[in-house]
């Protein structure tokens, strides 16, 4: 299905939905974003947002009546999806808990993703198809938004993370931690394939404090940088299939992200 616009000034639709998943033994609640004054003309673009709750905090709706109105990015549904107080077990990587045993509910939470949200979306939309598809998230809903899109390139196109939480590791520092311990960059190394992806990477210079290797770059950088190499290994290149954005004084909050996601957009779905 197929959609455009006015181009006079552009407002956002805002809807709450509720999902009564069975893969999470809970109600959902997303918010869709639309812009309104459309018809059916022009492809319109599909985003899986995590910690969908902040999507007030993070300005969503106004940033993207601000690129509407600029001719910035086309026509985009997005679909936050509000976490629960289950966000440190279901978000994390499917089937690999860290060592405190926290993502224990990641798999549940890809089920969902997979077979409840996206069928929900298009039964409530009456869109089957969308030109192109991208999942993002901050923190540790980035590393579940890379995680789920990794693993499941039929389905997304692109995925965003901002100040993911790559450090998500096998073993506890201190306690034979090495560097491979970190469960997404041996997600990507130990695959056989090459999903068919692209992907945006954003960390800020205020991340956090913490440098495990004393090589005086903080881990949010250093894990980061180091996923990233992890898929130039795979055959993904700059900038063709890697954006990474680096801010300095960026720091580990919603107004760095609220600021860092334009930037996000207009890469994702810019005219």
């Amino acid at each position: 299905m197929y959609w455009s616009w006015n181009v006079s000034e552009m407002d956002v639709t805002e809807q709450k939905i509720t999902i009564n998943s069975d893969s999470l033994d809970r109600e959902v609640t997303v918010t869709l974003l639309l812009p309104e004054n459309y018809e059916q003309s022009e492809p319109l673009n599909l985003l899986l947002l995590n910690d969908g709750q902040e999507a007030e905090n993070l300005r969503i709706k106004e940033t993207l009546e601000g690129l509407y109105n600029t001719h910035f990015i086309k026509p985009v549904l997005v679909a936050a999806i509000h976490a629960s107080e289950e966000r440190l077990q279901e978000y994390g990587t499917a089937g690999k808990p860290d060592f405190k045993q926290r993502g224990s509910k990641a798999a549940a939470y890809t089920q969902f993703i997979t077979t409840e949200l996206l069928p929900a979306i298009k039964k409530e939309t009456g869109i089957e198809d969308f030109n192109t598809t991208a999942f993002a998230g901050f923190s540790l809903g980035g590393l579940s938004a890379m995680d789920i899109a990794w693993n499941n390139p039929q389905l997304f196109d692109k995925v965003g993370v901002l100040s993911g939480s790559f450090w998500w590791r096998s073993k506890e520092l201190g306690k034979g931690y090495t560097d491979n311990d970190r469960i997404m960059h041996s997600i990507i190394r130990n695959a056989t394939d090459k999903p068919d992806l692209k992907f945006w990477l954003q960390t800020g210079t205020r991340d956090e404090t913490a440098d495990r290797n004393k090589n005086g770059i903080i881990d949010s950088i250093d894990d980061t940088v180091d996923l990233i190499k992890e898929l130039e290994d795979k055959g993904y290149t700059r900038p063709a299939d890697i954006r990474y954005v680096e801010m300095v004084g960026g720091a580990h909050n919603v107004d760095t992200w609220a600021y860092a996601m334009p930037k996000f957009l207009v890469w994702a779905f810019g005219r």
